[in-house]
């Protein structure tokens, strides 16, 4: 077994490329109106809880 190996840099560029091209065309579905109602709720929600400021830890709230 002494095919030829890739680098760990060349494999997360490879992942990343694949990823980006993949989000590409779903946005492009979702630009053009193409996806499931359901999977809109769904990304609507993702952006929705990005957006939302971060919960305070739990020693924050315990000091109030």
């Amino acid at each position: 077994m002494t095919g030829s190996v890739i680098s760990r840099e060349q494999a997360f560029a490879n992942a990343r490329r694949v990823l980006d091209a993949a989000r590409d065309r779903r946005d492009r579905d979702r630009a053009a109106g193409r996806l499931d109602p359901a999977m809109e709720l769904i990304l609507r929600r993702l952006e929705w809880e990005r957006r939302r400021p971060p919960a305070p830890a739990v020693e924050d709230r315990a000091a109030a």
